[in-house]
């Protein structure tokens, strides 16, 4: 059967930035699909109610509050996952993120701490999971990238640049790790999650970002997330190096900040 191949029994997946937004999402349909999942983020209290609604599922779920800037932290995650659910198959690099800023005020250390926040992360937490995935049949990695890794928007320097570099990133290291463990991103386009609240509330800026949008609407989490079971499950499994794009069909940004000509 088809829907046989988006199974993941057996799996055991990790899930950055999984308190809440795409990550909790992607943690909820990975154990829906089958997976044993281990959650990190940095409160505590949005884990353990991820957590709680993923063992209701009947499945195991192990929960590590830290700080992914924290490359040390990164790599003990991946080991810690391995430790207590027996095994590693999935990873799921979904933490990153920048503020908007302007040419101007976007420091080469602003620009360096978001290449490290959306891409040194990501690599690190991979590299440590592969000894892991190599023990079994191989695994699975997706990241979170973002439609403005390809296309230009102002305000957008720092965080674009960073998620084109992980958009190369994937497919560099699908070549590095194929064929046993396949790498794939998704770029993401607006997703109602909380980084858009503000957005939310305002009907008139919601309005405006939903009519440049072909699909007419913004995306939800739950929509990413089963764009990440697809990729991770076996229906999938001939997919590796490419950047899938679930984005409402935009081909620029939906959302104007305003910034002036110099």
């Amino acid at each position: 059967m088809i829907l046989d191949t988006f199974r993941l029994d057996g799996r055991v997946a990790v899930v950055t930035g999984a308190g809440r937004g795409i990550g909790a999402a992607t943690a909820l349909a990975l154990a829906e699909a089958g997976a044993d999942v281990a959650l990190a983020a940095r409160t505590p209290a949005q884990l353990e109610e991820v957590a709680g609604k993923i063992r209701a599922l009947g499945r195991r779920a192990v929960i590590v509050p830290c700080d992914l800037n924290d490359l040390n932290t990164v790599t003990a995650f991946a080991d810690t996952a391995a430790a207590e659910l027996g095994r590693l198959d999935i990873v799921v690099n979904n933490v990153g993120g920048t503020m908007p800023n302007t040419f101007t005020t976007t420091s080469p250390e602003f620009l360096e701490d978001a290449f490290h926040f959306n891409v040194s992360t990501a690599h690190a937490l991979t590299q440590a999971a592969v000894p892991h995935m190599l023990k079994n049949d191989g695994g699975s990695v997706v990241s979170i990238s973002s439609m403005m890794g390809r296309a230009p928007g102002r305000g957008f320097l720092a965080y674009g640049t960073a998620k084109a570099a992980l958009a190369h990133w994937t497919r560099m290291a699908a070549s590095d790790l194929s064929p046993r463990i396949r790498v794939n991103a998704i770029a993401v386009g607006s997703v109602l999650t909380s980084a858009l609240e503000v957005v939310a509330q305002q009907p008139e800026i919601k309005a405006k970002m939903e009519g440049a949008t072909p699909m007419r609407r913004l995306g939800e989490p739950w929509e990413i997330a089963a764009a990440i079971v697809f990729l991770t499950s076996r229906a999938g499994g001939y997919i590796t190096g490419k950047i899938l794009e679930v984005d409402g069909g935009i081909e620029a940004p939906n959302l104007e900040l305003g910034i002036p000509d110099l």
